[in-house]
């Protein structure tokens, strides 16, 4: 990988209005992309119909636990705060602070 590419995890909202939330959690991983980065959302992933349903608490949190698995790789985490900050996003905040894992918190233009 080239060194420049940082792997970084992306936090941003998704309970609530899903599909605007889902909206914006693409347009955060284009940014991440924009800048150079190899971004994560296993929200996005992983909530996609098929996989997991986020309104089934043990679905959500299986998803919950597979994103902070991969995580242990990660450089970053990106949290992006537009639409404020989810308990969600809080439990992966604080599982970037367990992990000494550097926080970057971000906002789009146009949001």
């Amino acid at each position: 990988m080239d060194a420049k590419h940082r792997l970084v995890v992306v936090e941003s909202p998704l309970k609530g209005d899903m599909a605007m939330n889902k909206k914006y959690a693409r347009a955060c991983m284009r940014d991440c992309l924009m800048r150079g980065e190899y971004p994560f959302a296993s929200h996005l992933l992983y909530a996609q119909e098929g996989i997991l349903d986020d309104t089934i608490p043990a679905e959500r949190k299986l998803g919950m636990e597979a994103g902070f698995a991969w995580e242990e790789f990660a450089d970053a985490t990106v949290v992006y705060v537009d639409l404020g900050i989810s308990a969600g996003m809080e439990k992966g905040l604080q599982k970037a602070k367990e992990a000494e894992r550097p926080v970057e918190f971000r906002q789009l233009k146009d949001w």
